[in-house]
């Protein structure tokens, strides 16, 4: 379950049609395909992420980036082509245009993989977009949910040196002995975020609720980058001087093109990344 289900569920972003079926993280078997079908076949392992459909002709998806396409269609709670609202993986079969079907290598388990397709995308596109992937950076991760603890595990995939930010210290031993961070910092320690001061290259922030932006900031290098993919309901509050004094910068990043999400898939089967999870049946 992504934290955006939930949002969505809740109609928190404002824009929930119901009946909703949420479920953006889906794996199965293909079990049939359509005639003109080219890329797969029955019994592939497959995933689909964020999106089902885009327009397929304006700049962004010329670019591969059908992720930030004016006329993307999600994967559940959008108008489809036909005029149906669109139903997510909490369903017992999907049916999906091949072009936003990615290919899960079989390497890789199914239920652990499912997350990679939207919180594994989610990170791992802004690592490489603002160039926080080269050996030897250090980069920070706010938050240590379902986005943060795939950040890690990509960032240090990457051969990044990574420092888990976190208001509660209490995550201090999955951040270093679970996932391998390299340090862990506790953002409510005055004494800890001033030790810190200026030695992050970016950092990744994947918190969701409201929280304040610019102790962050203090933490970056000079023309560091703090980059938003967590999407908190209320509107944070960021102040302009402290991007000033060091050339810094506030961006964002949401999910990934088809392209780039197969390449995180494959990057994730190269390096055996998978999400943790915690398995629970449905409930009828």
């Amino acid at each position: 379950m992504c934290h955006s289900d939930l949002h969505m569920v809740k109609n928190e972003w404002g824009t929930s049609t119901y009946p909703l079926v949420p479920g953006h993280e889906i794996v199965g078997v293909v079990t049939e395909v359509g005639s003109k079908v080219e890329k797969f076949k029955v019994g592939d392992k497959v995933g689909v992420g964020c999106i089902v459909g885009s327009c397929h002709s304006c700049h962004n998806c010329t670019n591969n980036l059908e992720n930030y396409c004016a006329e993307m269609i999600l994967t559940y709670g959008a108008k489809y082509y036909d005029g149906t609202i669109t139903y997510g993986g909490y369903s017992d079969i999907m049916v999906a245009d091949e072009h936003f079907i990615v290919r899960i290598p079989d390497t890789l388990p199914l239920d652990s993989t499912a997350p990679l397709l939207c919180a594994g995308i989610t990170v791992y596109s802004p690592l490489k977009y603002y160039g926080l992937d080269k050996p030897g950076m250090h980069v920070g991760v706010v938050g240590l949910g379902g986005l943060g603890h795939m950040a890690v595990k990509f960032a240090k995939g990457m051969g990044v040196k990574v420092t888990v930010i976190s208001t509660s210290p209490s995550k201090k031993q999955e951040a270093v002995e679970h996932l391998g961070a390299d340090s862990f910092l506790v953002s409510r320690d005055q004494d800890q975020m001033k030790a810190t001061m200026g030695t992050m290259d970016g950092i990744i922030d994947t918190v969701s609720a409201t929280h304040p932006l610019v102790p962050l900031i203090g933490l970056l290098k000079t023309n560091g980058k703090l980059i938003l993919v967590g999407a908190p309901e209320k509107p944070l509050e960021l102040a302009a001087f402290p991007l000033l004094m060091g050339r810094k910068m506030v961006g964002g990043s949401g999910i990934g093109g088809m392209e780039e999400t197969q390449e995180m898939i494959n990057f994730a089967a190269k390096h055996n990344i998978t999400a943790d999870i915690e398995v629970s049946q449905l409930s009828m």
